[in-house]
């Protein structure tokens, strides 16, 4: 049974008391306090485990209590820490608290812990309130009590695309000729009453994407109308919706897209404006060309991508198949195009602006304009030792000048004496 809903009790266990013992030994008159703290409790967690695929063993046990700690003793002898309890729950849980609506986590990773009560402290024994002038205290400190919570959970299946349609529109032949899953197949409506998942393996390489078959929406779903859109909140995960539409009925189908529209749209916004591919399906029994037609032209009309298909001959498959990998699949880790590599090599513009620097820090990267001046002359200076070879003799004569008016006078009185 495919349960997607639950709530449960947890209550980490209570902290031991302390001990108010002394030490009685002999030969040793006024041992002294001695009483040991009392141990931690247990608290609770939740572990994303990804052998559970639903909520359904949540319905036989909600009720989860970690052990309490065991009280300290004599002879400091302090008491045990309570065991932990895990709490195993599929992944992409969200946990809620039922009492706040505080979300305390979201599990998508496997393994991944969340603790859901903390364990109380364990109470300090009397030997920790001995001092001088009080040797003999005659009193210790109680464990403190162990959190508890009032827990909603609700599944929402991890999945990379989700089919979605009107019912009896193909949605579990499809998933079943593309992936391993054996969903009930029938020609009646509302045959799928749960959603079911396939891993799709590629055909040239070991991508796999996960792929989810929601049962048929109607029109005034969002009002209750048939199965509701309560199982609409598995598509809030996926990266793309393959919007399936049969191609054997009869009128045109541009009402039947406006409908499932507007259903998603009642039932959030984000998710309708998620990507979106339109795929005619059983296109071996079409009996009206203008059915088929008219698919197109409401494909051509929103700017979504258009494939035809027909599950039960298998032609369009292979087109399909390529066509969600290269919208949603990533290749595994440590193969060329990986995730990651992708992200360094196909990084958004304006990063790429970024790391080539911005032109001031380019500017700085050139030198300081006063380091420049230091490593490139003043003009003026560049002029001067440009200057014509005339020009440049004039100035060194008076130079020369200069220096003579310049010189020691007795140098001076030596040479007009030499003169006389």
């Amino acid at each position: 049974m495919f349960i997607d809903t639950a709530e449960i009790h947890v209550k980490a266990g209570d902290g031991g008391n302390g001990c108010i013992a002394f030490r009685r030994e002999k030969f040793v008159p006024r041992g002294g306090p001695s009483g040991g703290d009392g141990g931690h409790g247990g608290s609770v967690w939740a572990v994303a485990d990804p052998a559970y695929n639903t909520l359904y063993h949540l319905r036989h046990q909600n009720q989860y209590r970690a052990e309490r700690g065991e009280h300290g003793m004599g002879s400091n002898r302090h008491g045990k820490t309570g065991a932990d309890v895990e709490v195993r729950l599929p992944l992409g849980s969200v946990i809620v608290d039922a009492d706040s609506g505080e979300k305390l986590a979201d599990l998508v990773t496997s393994g991944e812990r969340v603790l859901l009560a903390k364990g109380g402290n364990g109470g300090w024994g009397n030997q920790h309130f001995a001092t001088p002038t009080r040797q003999a205290p005659r009193f210790a400190k109680p464990g403190l009590p162990g959190g508890e919570r009032q827990l909603a959970i609700e599944l929402k299946l991890l999945a990379d695309v989700a089919i979605i349609g009107f019912p009896n529109a193909g949605k579990s032949t499809l998933i079943s000729a593309i992936s391993a899953a054996k969903p009930k197949i029938a020609d009646y409506p509302f045959t799928t009453l749960i959603p079911h998942l396939g891993v799709v393996t590629s055909l040239h390489d070991r991508r796999t994407l996960v792929v989810a078959d929601i049962p048929g929406l109607i029109e005034g779903a969002h009002r209750g109308a048939g199965l509701g859109i309560r199982f609409l909140k598995h598509v809030e995960r996926c990266r793309l919706l393959c919007h399936l539409v049969d191609a054997s009925g009869d009128g045109d189908a541009e009402r039947d897209v406006a409908a499932l529209e507007a259903e998603l749209s009642q039932f959030s916004p984000e998710v309708a404006r998620r990507p979106r591919v339109v795929v005619a399906s059983k296109c071996d029994a079409v009996s009206d060309p203008d059915r088929l037609a008219s698919i197109r032209r409401a494909a051509a009309r929103r700017g979504l991508p258009f494939l035809e298909i027909s599950a039960a001959t298998g032609a369009g498959l292979k087109e399909l198949v390529g066509f969600l990998f290269h919208e949603v699949a990533v290749p595994p880790a440590g193969q060329p195009g990986h995730r990651e590599e992708q992200s360094e090599s196909a990084r958004h513009p304006e990063e790429q602006h970024e790391s080539t620097g911005r032109p001031e820090e380019q500017h700085e990267s050139a030198g300081h304009p006063e380091e420049q001046h230091e490593s490139a002359r003043h003009p003026e200076e560049q002029h001067e030792s440009a200057r014509h070879p005339e020009e440049q003799r004039e100035s060194a004569s008076r130079s020369e000048e200069q220096h003579e008016s310049t010189r020691h006078p007795e140098e001076r009185s030596d040479e007009g004496s030499r003169t006389r």
